[in-house]
């Protein structure tokens, strides 16, 4: 049987190999109507595709290699690491989809995010022009739940 501090460390770990994987494979890999990779080439160069894929998947990829080798005990370092990755992908996430979405028009992200993600699938309505798709929701909730993980693994057993 686990305790729950073993099971927080699997989760953290597991939502770490997805956020990971979704980085670094979401633009380049197709996955039905769940992403348009034509659509994002065609919207943005391939160079700096490249770029921002490689800098955007170190730190997730780090992170998630040193929780699985200190997978028995997270040490503070790698937790402030963690923090900071996840804290700084949740600013991401909100400043680029979230306050556009739902609070403050920006035409021109709406007008690339529609000309890259328009033909993908969605369950949100449109609104200011927008509509965040099915495959990027799942990976904001990841990073969401991943701080929760973090914050149950930072307070609900006393720290590290």
């Amino acid at each position: 049987m686990f305790d729950e501090k073993s099971l927080l460390v699997g989760a953290a770990i597991t939502l770490q190999i997805y956020v990971t994987l979704f980085v670094a494979l979401h633009d380049w890999v197709p996955l039905g109507r769940f992403n348009d990779v034509k659509a994002v080439r065609a919207t943005e160069p391939v160079g700096r595709l490249v770029s921002v894929t490689i800098l955007s998947t170190l730190p997730f990829a780090f992170g998630a290699a040193e929780s699985a080798v200190h997978r028995a005990h997270f040490p503070v370092w790698l937790m402030t690491f963690l923090w900071i990755s996840y804290g700084v992908a949740t600013y991401g996430l909100l400043r680029s989809w979230w306050a556009p979405y739902l609070l403050v028009k920006e035409p021109e992200r709406a007008r690339r995010y529609q000309a890259m993600h328009g033909a993908t699938h969605a369950f949100l309505p449109l609104h200011n022009g927008m509509r965040p798709n099915t495959l990027h929701v799942t990976v904001h909730l990841a990073v969401l739940g991943m701080l929760g993980d973090l914050a149950l693994l930072t307070f609900g057993f006393g720290g590290q």
